[in-house]
């Protein structure tokens, strides 16, 4: 296993996993080594290139409908 050192790191990053830490039930390195894993999994990177493609298939000036009205219409009409 690799050690990493991380020098230059504001104290509102280092707050905020001490803070997702406690709330994961985890030690800071935990937390900070999930962040990392989750960061550069490919996964990630291939659902961000799918949200870019798919954003990309609406025709600029489109307006688009919110979910929240077409929800309401569909709710309503039963």
């Amino acid at each position: 296993m690799i050690a990493i050192v991380i020098d230059a790191i504001s104290p509102q990053a280092i707050a905020r996993i001490e803070e997702l830490a406690a709330r994961n039930h985890r030690s800071v390195a935990e937390e900070a080594a999930d962040i990392l894993e989750k960061a550069v999994t490919p996964d990630r990177a291939a659902r961000l290139a799918a949200v870019d493609r798919i954003a990309a298939m609406t025709p600029k000036g489109v307006k688009q409908t919110d979910s929240t009205q077409i929800i309401r219409e569909e709710r309503d009409a039963w």
